[in-house]
């Protein structure tokens, strides 16, 4: 297997596609784990503040893009209830795999990128630490625009280097040496070596509001969870639900 500095963050277009979605493979098996540990436990909650800015209704239809191990899905079914749909899409199948033990929800082998689903479908659309990690930003922000309904919401919940200079100092000692460390212990460090690396060349909150704004979406704002080591975007396509 190639070193994870040559095929990941370093990649780029499918290269960077096929080096991504190896690993996440590799690492199906303990991400909840590790996720937990990382995260302080902290993944739900924001995730459930995430579902919160969509705005969604009972009955609507709601899609979870890079769904991972499907996490998202449980807040997205009490928002749109029991006569809504959720859906999980995911480039990796061993993520899916690995969801499909946790949710009754349905669930999709699907590329941000081009997703297989007809324009404006549906009311809300989430991604957790997903965007990160395609070959295209603009162009996945393109395909969830699409797939949106007029008046429909987006919120994306992904890594981000802190703005406080002593908080980003620490961040950067615990993700540059620490995460890796704690990857080794599960025979990952590879894997978790790409968490920093790929969070330093991650696009700023602005770059990636200007991402979204040239899909076409409006009313974008970001906020900042964990000291500014997790950014939430969120943002509305124009126009008004149809009742």
């Amino acid at each position: 297997m190639a070193k994870v500095e040559d095929a990941i963050w370093t990649t780029e277009g499918s290269r960077k596609r096929s080096a991504v979605q190896g690993m996440f493979a590799e690492i199906a098996p303990t991400y909840d784990l590790l996720n937990s540990i990382l995260s302080l436990s902290l993944h739900h909650r924001w995730r459930r503040f995430a579902v919160s800015t969509l705005k969604l209704q009972p009955g609507d239809q709601a899609l979870d893009v890079c769904c991972g191990t499907g996490d998202f899905m449980k807040p997205l079914r009490t928002a749109v209830g029991p006569k809504g749909l959720v859906v999980g899409m995911d480039f990796c199948e061993p993520m899916l795999v690995r969801a499909q033990d946790k949710v009754h929800e349905a669930l999709s082998l699907a590329d941000a990128c081009c997703l297989p689903v007809g324009s404006s479908q549906f009311e809300g659309v989430t991604v957790g630490w997903g965007i990160r990690n395609v070959p295209d930003f603009d162009l996945a922000h393109q395909e969830l625009f699409r797939i949106l309904k007029p008046g429909g919401h987006f919120v994306s919940l992904d890594m981000a280097v802190p703005v406080n200079p002593l908080v980003k100092r620490v961040s950067n000692f615990v993700t540059n040496m620490l995460i890796p460390k704690l990857g080794s212990l599960f025979g990952k460090t590879a894997a978790y070596t790409y968490l920093p690396k790929s969070t330093q060349k991650f696009w700023t909150r602005e770059q990636l509001a200007a991402s979204m704004e040239r899909a076409g979406f409006t009313d974008i704002m970001y906020k900042d969870l964990l000291l500014g080591n997790v950014c939430v975007h969120y943002a509305r396509k124009p126009g008004a639900r149809q009742a």
